[in-house]
């Protein structure tokens, strides 16, 4: 069985700030109900240094109701013990990635466009990535923003769930799920902060508010 898609997914990233190593800040995330957490790690360690890291946060998150994801790395993932992975646009093609993990893996993709977005759909991804929303301050180079306008077309293209990311704030979360979002992935808005549980628990209870009005 796959591991769930969570519709909260904080991304874990140790250069941003200087306080909190990858596995304090998957317990921070989880403690405020984060569903989702991804390894981001862009230095040039060794693969058994992201092993280590991934199988500790692994650790971290048994019994919270939190799911681990690797970006990037299948082989770590699968090394680590690690049921997902994200993939982005210059990764592991998403076939070999599902070889080496398996069909209950859970595998994501990454889209900065329409056209992009419909490519990568067509594979055998369970999930996109879609962004930068409203931009990101994470990436030295990024794509430009797409605008909800463009998200909105580019849910309605695919057939998969489509995690918005990119300058997502607690007070867009609402925005981003109206224009079709499964979910949301943060990253900055989270670690950078003094309290990332707290943070964290801002997006909970912006998704959980919009996903109760929509109930009732």
């Amino acid at each position: 069985m796959k591991p769930p898609l969570g519709r909260l997914h904080v991304i874990t990233d140790v250069t941003l700030q200087t306080r909190f190593s990858h596995v304090e800040l998957a317990r921070l995330a989880a403690a405020g109900g984060a569903d989702t957490i991804q390894l981001r790690e862009k230095r040039s360690l060794t693969t058994r240094v992201l092993v280590d890291t991934a199988a500790a946060m692994r650790r971290a998150l048994e019994g919270t109701g939190a799911e681990l994801v690797v970006d990037d790395r299948a082989d770590v993932a699968l090394a680590a013990g690690v049921r997902a992975v994200h993939l982005g646009r210059d990764d592991l093609d998403v076939a070999t990635a599902r070889a080496i993990l398996g069909g209950a893996a859970l595998i994501g993709g990454t889209a900065n466009s329409l056209a992009e977005a419909v490519r990568v759909a067509a594979t055998d991804v369970d999930y996109l990535g879609v962004g930068p929303v409203f931009g990101t301050r994470s990436k030295a180079n990024p794509a430009p923003p797409l605008g909800l306008d463009v998200f909105r077309a580019i849910v309605e293209a695919v057939r998969k769930p489509v995690i918005a990311i990119g300058s997502i704030t607690a007070d867009r979360v609402r925005s981003v799920l109206d224009a079709g979002a499964y979910g949301v992935a943060v990253l900055s808005a989270v670690v950078c902060e003094a309290d990332p549980a707290e943070a964290t628990r801002a997006f909970r209870g912006a998704i959980d508010a919009w996903r109760g009005s929509r109930a009732a």
